[in-house]
Formats: structure tokens, C-alpha cells, sequence
């Protein structure tokens, strides 16, 4: 069986670095709107996963403890696990912490405020500015462009916006693209799993809606993120997007 530096294509000693680039590259190859297959997307993303929860290249998998596949309850709980134990990531410490007297009940919804950031292009507004929200409001914009919904207990941000009928911009829905990033102006979003974004992205406070459920009750976002220069290399064709939207 390939180990997942294989199927990565990179050697056993890569650095952060060089993993997060091949997990980039082969997740684009992967990808069955760019040629690739369903089953080798998966392989791609589970190989990434299995490294970045603390895989060993003297590793034996036998067919009791094989990865379980992506997306599954099991796999979603033991890469939790793994996390925890070997790879206490900074910036998830951070954001605990950030948001620990904020933090919601997990039973209660949260009230989401969205922006979309194509207004913020048109009125040559900056995502820092900190009356960014009062010029909104004050624009009188259509809901397409800015309002209100709530995210029920166990959805994503994502789910709940096509609850409301927004229909925000993805590809993947499995958190290996930035086609569904959002930057957060206030509150925080969990992800379970953060397959493409780098830390200094992360940092600026931008996380995916395709996975990420809010922690706060309250939360604002821009939406719409993918035109941002920064991402343009994590995007996947957004053919599932035009196939959900189109007429």
C-alpha cells in the first residue's frame, strides 16, 4: 500500500511547507472537474490528513486500523483525537482561546451578519475598516449583498446560508478549496479540518464555510472571498456551484 508521502509525491522528510504545496497540487490533479477521479481525491485528502495528524514513515496499516475514509463519523472523530494528542496547531490554541468567554451553547443558534465582498469592491471599501458594517446598513443593499440569518446547532455556515436561499460560492464542500472562504470581522468559525488554508491566512481571520460552524452566538463575515487575490491559487473550478445555480 502507497504510504501517504507517496501519494503525496514527496519525500518522508518534507517540511510543513513542502506538504502543504503537494496537498495543493495533487488535490487541483485529483480533483474529477480537473481529470481525476472521486476515489483518488479522497486518497489525496486522506494521505494529507494522515501526515498532518503525526504519520510515520515506519507506519504498518493493517486492515483492522486502516484510515477510514474521508467524511466519515469515524474519521472525523479520530482525526480530532489525533489532533489534540500530536499536533496542537497555534493558531487553533489562539483561537480557543479568543473565543472561550464567548463561546455559544452548542443547542442554540447563531445569528450570522454577511457581507458579500463584491460591495466592498464597488464602493472601494477595506474589510479593516471598522465602520464597515454602519456603511452597509447605510446603503440600503440588496439581501443578496448583506443581512441577517441564523445557523442552526450542527451546520455548517455554508449549509445554513442555502437554507436561507444564498446561494455563496464552492466547489469541493470537503474544505480541500478556498472557493467558500469567508473573512470573519466578528466571532469565530470551528473547522474540523483546514486542508488548504495557510496560517497567515488564517490569521487574517479567513476560514472556510463549506466545514466551518460558528462557536459564538453572534458572527459576521464577509462572504465571497474568492476573487481575493491571496486565494486565487487554493480555487478549484466552481463547475458544482454553476451546476447547483444554473437555470
Amino acid at each position: 500500500m502507497e504510504s501517504p508521502f507517496d501519494v503525496l509525491r514527496i519525500d518522508s522528510d518534507a517540511d510543513d511547507a513542502e506538504i502543504e504545496q503537494a496537498y495543493r497540487e495533487r488535490v487541483k490533479e485529483a480533483h474529477p472537474d480537473q481529470g481525476g477521479s472521486v476515489a483518488e481525491f479522497q486518497a489525496v485528502r486522506t494521505a494529507y490528513e494522515r501526515i498532518k495528524a503525526g504519520y510515520r514513515p515506519d507506519e504498518t496499516t493493517t486492515e483492522g486500523d486502516r484510515a477510514p475514509s474521508p467524511g466519515s463519523a469515524e474519521n472525523h472523530d479520530s482525526a480530532q483525537d489525533r489532533g489534540r494528542a500530536r499536533n496542537r496547531d497555534p493558531n487553533r490554541a489562539r483561537n480557543r482561546d479568543q473565543t472561550r468567554n464567548r463561546a455559544r451553547d452548542p443547542k442554540v443558534a447563531s445569528e450570522v451578519t454577511y457581507l458579500n465582498y463584491d460591495v466592498l469592491t464597488d464602493f472601494g471599501w477595506e474589510t479593516d475598516d471598522e465602520d464597515l458594517l454602519r456603511k452597509a446598513a447605510a446603503e440600503d443593499l440588496d439581501e443578496v449583498d448583506y443581512g441577517q440569518f441564523e445557523v442552526q446547532p450542527g451546520q455548517s455556515l455554508l449549509e445554513a446560508a442555502e437554507d436561507h436561499e444564498h446561494a455563496w460560492p464552492f466547489a469541493c464542500r470537503g474544505g480541500a478549496c478556498a472557493n467558500c472562504a469567508v473573512m470573519l470581522l466578528d466571532g469565530e468559525l470551528s473547522m474540523p479540518a483546514s486542508h488548504v488554508l495557510p496560517s497567515e491566512l488564517m490569521e487574517r481571520g479567513i476560514r472556510l464555510s463549506c466545514n466551518g460552524m460558528p462557536v459564538t452566538a453572534e458572527l459576521t463575515v464577509v462572504y465571497n472571498i474568492k476573487h481575493m487575490p491571496e486565494l486565487e491559487d487554493l480555487l478549484l473550478p466552481p463547475d458544482p456551484f454553476e451546476s447547483a445555480y444554473s437555470d
